[in-house]
């Protein structure tokens, strides 16, 4: 019987010709992957991008094709993706951790795992209303209705705060429901800005969430997808790490060596090499974009000279 071997790509599983048998291998370790629509769709392709994965457009543009072997992509609503990744029809996708906590899929043995939280498109779940509706700055004793997408976690909400009210489901734009269809709302902000232009005032925070990446339990269970999958991440920590840290290169005397490199900022050790005319040093490290400001003045004042700041692409530890 032929075997499956890895190619020079590790990201591509080839099978040896032999017949039926090894394809239905092959198409069997599949990554079934979803690509979140909405918001998150740009943010998630840009991220993708810079990993070296490219998606191409299909007809409709829910299937496009994915530069990966061994992937196969469709494109659906972040919310879509969990509900697809708990019952196994997706092994891994990008979602929000919101949508994540509503379906009762956040706790350590879901059917879902979470691999990567890329910091992405950062949204606070909020309950808000109009100023005029509120009795000291909180909700009013009376029976009230709260309008909102996140029929659970607002039950839930409800049921801690021991307020009496009741929930409807609303299907977006929840904002300009009160004060003629609801009382209050429970919705998603990145600002608060679309709240308040609407009239409303947040008074609670339910909880903070962003885009990350989450993988089907049954998926991390099979060898052959788990191995794609761990790559993948390593492929998107990559850009992300890449993107909080930038390469400085420096050039040193001999004489401050150890005071520049004991100073310096790095991930594991700075990288030293002599100089040709053998009178110092040439220093290069990654370091923190936020740490910049305070790092220059400090090695330029221990004696750093021709400092060079440049901007990785993917930094894999």
């Amino acid at each position: 019987m032929a075997e499956a071997t890895i190619s020079s790509d590790p990201l591509t599983l080839r099978a040896a010709p032999g017949g039926p048998s090894d394809a239905a291998r092959v198409d069997a370790a599949t990554v079934r992957f979803a690509v979140p629509k909405g918001r998150m769709h740009e943010e998630v392709v840009r991220l993708l991008s810079d990993a070296g994965v490219r998606l191409g457009l299909s007809a409709r543009g829910y299937r496009p094709a994915v530069s990966l072997a061994g992937f196969e992509a469709k494109v659906l609503k972040p919310r879509a993706i969990v509900e697809m990744l708990a019952v196994g029809a997706r092994d891994l996708g990008f979602a929000g951790a919101d949508w994540v906590a509503e379906a009762g899929l956040d706790g350590p043995a879901s059917a879902i795992v979470e691999l990567l939280d890329t910091g992405l498109n950062p949204v606070r779940l909020v309950a808000a209303a109009p100023e005029e509706a509120l009795e000291d700055g909180r909700l009013p004793s009376r029976p009230i209705r709260i309008a909102t997408e996140y029929v659970q976690l607002a039950e839930r909400w409800i049921a801690s705060r021991g307020i009496e009210a009741s929930v409807l489901r609303s299907y977006g734009a929840t904002e300009v429901l009160p004060p003629e269809d609801a009382d209050a709302v429970i919705d998603n902000t990145a600002t608060g800005a679309t709240l308040a232009a609407n009239g409303l005032r947040i008074i609670d925070e339910l909880m903070r969430s962003s885009t990350r990446l989450y993988a089907s339990r049954a998926a991390l269970e099979d060898a052959g997808k788990r191995e794609r999958i761990e790559r993948f991440v390593m492929l998107v920590r990559g850009v992300l790490e890449a993107r909080e840290r930038v390469m400085l290169e420096l050039n040193v005397p001999a004489e401050a060596l150890e005071a520049v490199v004991a100073a310096l900022p790095c991930m594991r050790e700075p990288t030293v090499a002599q100089l040709s005319s053998g009178g110092g040093y040439a220093v290069k490290t990654a370091v923190r974009r936020r740490e910049l400001p305070e790092v220059i003045p400090m090695i330029r004042g221990l004696g750093g000279t021709d400092l060079i700041v440049t901007r990785p692409e993917q930094i894999v530890i």
